[in-house]
């Protein structure tokens, strides 16, 4: 199942990492495109006319949206390179569960601690680590949430840390300090090639958040 294969992209997106380290992973070949959300594509527009958001993934010209949804679409595709969604019905359930719940709460709570002060801004922290802890509750003694290697609540998971710097600096507070084990874990998904070439540097990300915060009048 080889043929064109383009990723419409924005390079800050956690979501857009996801599929670009599923692809790594797997050491499939594509086309990156960077878009520029404030003038979109005709392409995008035109791919995905429901969200009209990135990431886009395109297959022979057939668009494939949402990043949870790609990074599936890709371990099925690809299914005899570097497996990511367990074979176990129950492991597969439970990686599911575990990717719903960082979808739900990771993105938002994150985006709250930037974009908030004061007591919001607390409770938003407050709340982050609990859901980090959760997930170092399920991640246990394995060296990935795939076991003992790179899979699917991983691939979800991790690029949300080139984020953690800016919500820390936004926030003025330590992850690491907090969660331990969740930045040992990261340390190890970043020693894999598909994932640290996937993400993007920590001090960019806060800059790029800086002039967001800068362009919705957040001071």
């Amino acid at each position: 199942m080889a043929g064109e294969l383009v990723l419409l992209d924005f390079w800050p997106s956690p979501f857009g990492m996801r599929s670009r380290i599923a692809l790594a992973e797997k050491g499939i070949p594509y086309e990156y495109r960077e878009e520029d959300l404030r003038n979109k594509s005709d392409l995008l527009l035109q791919m995905n006319p429901v969200h009209k958001k990135i990431p886009v993934l395109i297959h022979n010209g057939k668009p494939v949206c949402e990043s949870v949804i790609q990074v599936q679409y890709i371990d099925e595709v690809w299914h005899d390179k570097a497996p990511l969604i367990p074979s176990d019905p129950y492991q597969r359930a439970v990686a599911r569960f575990w990717v719903d719940f960082v979808d739900k709460k990771i993105y938002e709570l994150g985006s709250k601690i930037w974009k908030t002060k004061g007591e919001e801004q607390a409770n938003a922290k407050k709340e982050f680590i609990e859901c980090l802890k959760l997930l170092e509750g399920e991640l246990g003694d394995k060296t990935y949430f795939g076991g003992e290697s790179l899979g699917y609540v991983d691939v979800a998971l991790v690029p949300f840390y080139s984020w953690f710097y800016a919500y820390e600096k936004c926030g003025d507070f330590s992850i690491e300090a907090e969660c331990p084990k969740m930045i040992a874990w990261v340390k190890r998904c970043m020693q894999k090639e598909s994932v640290a070439k996937s993400l993007p540097d920590q001090e960019k990300v806060y800059e790029f958040v800086l002039q967001l915060k800068k362009l919705f009048g957040i001071e």
